[in-house]
């Protein structure tokens, strides 16, 4: 990996013990990754229900992307008018627990954790108890950062296909189609997909289609080539995860009663980006026999524990493009942002 340039490192005005202070990676305004940069600044401070993580390692998520940039304007409605309220990125995380609120009972001081806080990309980072779980000994920080987000985003979005893979295999197995086969929550959605007992067909580029078998794809289309909804394959479920596919696509590689569940997409315009078309699924659904759904990918303690246990048993393996320590965020920001991660990317701390 070529190094790249130095981030700028910034200090508060007001110096602070060592103690009190981190490294952070922080921004003062929406934009490219040219508005991330390093900086010292004061530790989170802790809710009852909290737990404070020294953080060992983040993961790159593209809902992070889209935070740091501030695109589509809409989410602005929740994070901030003119800057993210919290200037530390990061929402994926793996550490070691520093401190508990007074009703934390899940976690203990020195306990290995993994799972989503707020602001990730810094040493320290707070999370909500429901939120984490307990680390896999065989797993390293770096595998475990880049679960949480892509994994159960990935397992919600199979449940709302009518697929869950926690409740072993299926007595019928379903042909099921993922888009952006390579990526993050991808790649866990094909494996989940496979454990569930699945038929499982991925789409990526072509220099990523090896990656997509790797992960257990019993088939694989390069969408530079041919285009899924050619009339070769019908689908039971459809989980759109990178792609854009207009609704009529998605309709035409569908069986009769099939189930699309869209979850990404970074097309669109600029206020609502990819959220119009899948208003527009969800509209037209009740009116026809296939089932068009989206979802939003949340975090809870429940499967975290369970995606644990996969890591732990080695049936879900998290699929690891490349590391950038803590000060190249910016550099990792670019490479993500120009499409080129096969699986996810990893922040050392």
């Amino acid at each position: 990996m070529a190094n790249g340039q130095q981030a700028k490192e910034s200090h508060p005005s007001e110096a602070r013990p060592a103690s009190e202070t981190m490294r952070a990676i922080v921004q003062e305004a929406y934009g490219s990754a040219d508005v991330l940069h390093q900086a010292l600044i004061p530790r989170p401070t802790i809710k009852e229900n909290e737990v404070l993580v020294r953080v060992h390692a983040a993961g790159l998520d593209r809902g992070t992307w889209h935070v740091a940039s501030g695109l589509p304007y809409a989410l602005r409605l929740a994070y901030g008018f003119k800057a993210p309220r919290n200037p530390v990125p990061g929402l994926d995380l793996a550490g070691t627990v520093e401190a508990v609120g007074a009703k934390v009972t899940r976690f203990a001081v020195g306990d290995q954790v993994f799972g989503s806080g707020k602001g990730s990309f810094a040493e320290y980072a707070s999370a909500r108890e429901n939120q984490l779980a307990h680390k896999p000994g065989n797993v390293s920080f770096e595998q475990a950062a880049v679960v949480p987000v892509s994994a159960c985003t990935a397992l919600i979005a199979l449940r709302a296909g009518g697929i869950d893979p926690s409740r072993g295999a299926m007595p019928q197995p379903l042909k099921v189609l993922v888009t952006g086969a390579s990526g993050g929550v991808g790649s866990y959605a094909v494996q989940f997909a496979k454990a569930a007992g699945a038929e499982v067909t991925g789409v990526a580029s072509t220099t990523k289609l090896d990656l997509v078998r790797t992960l257990g794809a019993d088939h694989v289309i390069d969408y530079t080539a041919q285009d899924f909804d050619d009339g070769a394959g019908q689908y039971d479920v459809i989980i759109d995860i990178a792609g854009n596919p207009t609704i009529s696509q998605l309709r035409r590689a569908l069986s009769a009663s099939g189930a699309a569940v869209i979850t990404g997409g970074e097309e669109g315009g600029s206020w609502t980006g990819s959220l119009d078309r899948q208003f527009r699924a969800v509209a037209l659904s009740p009116f026809i026999r296939q089932r068009l759904t989206m979802i939003v990918g949340t975090q809870g303690a429940e499967d975290l524990e369970y995606i644990a246990g996969l890591l732990a048993a080695g049936t879900l393996t998290p699929a690891i493009d490349r590391t950038y320590p803590l000060a190249r965020v910016p550099d990792a920001m670019r490479y993500f942002d120009a499409g080129k991660a096969r699986g996810k990317i990893a922040i050392t701390i």
